[in-house]
């Protein structure tokens, strides 16, 4: 199921692996079929989402809003 309301095309649907919390920001790392895909957001957003180990979620990627850090 994708989200027909937002203009993204790049939707993986998974589950929260692991949450990192911060006091302003926390890291989210869910878990799809083509990998872990991970997220920075405000923790009042994980807060306000109800997000936890184990929820089902859809992972939204604009194409103009892709950050890359080297390993």
């Amino acid at each position: 199921m994708t989200i027909q309301a937002i203009n993204v095309r790049n939707q993986f649907r998974g589950k929260v692996k692991e949450i990192v919390r911060g006091d302003v920001v926390s890291e989210v790392d869910v878990e799809t079929p083509s990998g872990i895909v991970t997220s920075v957001i405000t923790t009042r957003s994980v807060d306000e989402l109800g997000l936890k180990i184990g929820s089902e979620v859809v992972a939204l990627v604009k194409s103009t809003e892709v950050s890359i850090a080297t390993l």
